[in-house]
């Protein structure tokens, strides 16, 4: 990671696009915002986009913009594209290899000639905009399976940054651990301050697939439901299934307590429902910042809490 923070501060000094490659939850947009923060641009704009995200009937107007009367119903005066809103900035564009096939020539253009046309619009409008990529695909095996354009690929990656999996960076864990500890103690003001050994000791065996957003919230979840001041391995497993993986190294007696949650004897249905209301209750009541934290939607929530 350090190795990855020097190349990251080395390429902010220029204005090439640059392609981050790495897992889901590595850190991609943490990286892009700190380049733009290190760069010349750094009193500028920067414009986050996930390209994952876009409705399909939307995506045109939202990257290039639209002219007055373009649509119906459209706003007067027509609607600045995300281009627009970056220029003199730095465009962020998050999860790139979803973006429409049909798109990427367009984009590819705007690209090259610095300058964009809304839609239904009549002029070029000049742009001067830094571009950063992010993607957890493979953009060459996309490329071979004519997904996405080889030219337009050569256009994002002049400079290229790849940021590792937590699972690959064990000496990582702790400090990033003990980090959002600090952070989610001090939001929620819990006493917990500290973990046990036991929980250290778990945290460095466990199998993050989800890489640093797993792991932080991991300990947010555990902040929440934490009564005492240092965070437990029960904390921690509280929010996990019981069947969790965890990495071939850890010691067969940690990997024993992942496999069976101690909920003094409750059922794990019941187990569900305490821990659903506990982080309902330690939210504040907090419709979206439950639903956040357990990865559910609204209306499971509120089936839940009606059984």
């Amino acid at each position: 990671m350090a190795d990855c923070i020097a190349v990251a501060k080395k390429i902010s000094r220029y204005d090439s696009a640059i392609l981050i490659e790495g897992a889901s939850g590595v850190g991609k947009e943490l990286f892009a915002q700190s380049i733009h923060n290190e760069s010349r641009r750094r009193l500028a704009p920067f414009v986050a986009v996930n390209c994952a995200a876009l409705p399909p009937t939307l995506i045109e107007s939202v990257l290039f913009g639209y002219a007055e009367g373009a649509f119906t119903g459209g706003s007067k005066g027509g609607q600045e594209g995300v281009f627009e809103l970056a220029h003199t900035g730095t465009l962020f564009f998050d999860e790139i290899g979803e973006l429409p096939l049909e798109l990427q020539g367009r984009l590819l253009r705007v690209i090259q000639e610095h300058e964009v046309m809304r839609i239904g619009g009549d002029a070029n409008i000049p742009l001067d905009v830094r571009l950063i990529c992010a993607t957890n695909k493979n953009l060459n095996q996309l490329v071979e399976g004519g997904r996405f354009r080889q030219d337009l690929l050569y256009r994002l990656n002049t400079l290229s940054l790849f940021i590792p999996p937590l699972n690959g960076r064990p000496e990582d864990i702790e400090i990033l651990a003990e980090t959002f500890l600090h952070r989610y103690s001090s939001q929620y003001a819990k006493p917990a301050a500290a973990f046990t050994p036991e929980t250290l000791d778990f945290l460095l065996h466990y199998e993050y697939k989800g890489n640093v957003r797993e792991l932080q919230n991991m300990i947010e979840r555990a902040v929440i439901i934490s009564e005492g001041e240092r965070i437990t391995v029960r904390d921690l497993c509280t929010g996990l299934s019981v069947s969790e993986p965890q990495k071939d190294s850890a010691p067969a007696a940690e990997t024993s307590v992942s496999a069976h949650v101690d909920m003094s004897g409750i059922s794990l249905k019941e187990a569900e429902e305490k821990y659903i209301r506990q982080v309902f209750a330690g939210t504040g009541d907090s419709v979206t910042e439950t639903c956040r934290i357990l990865g559910i939607n609204r209306s499971t929530l509120w089936r839940k809490l009606k059984k």
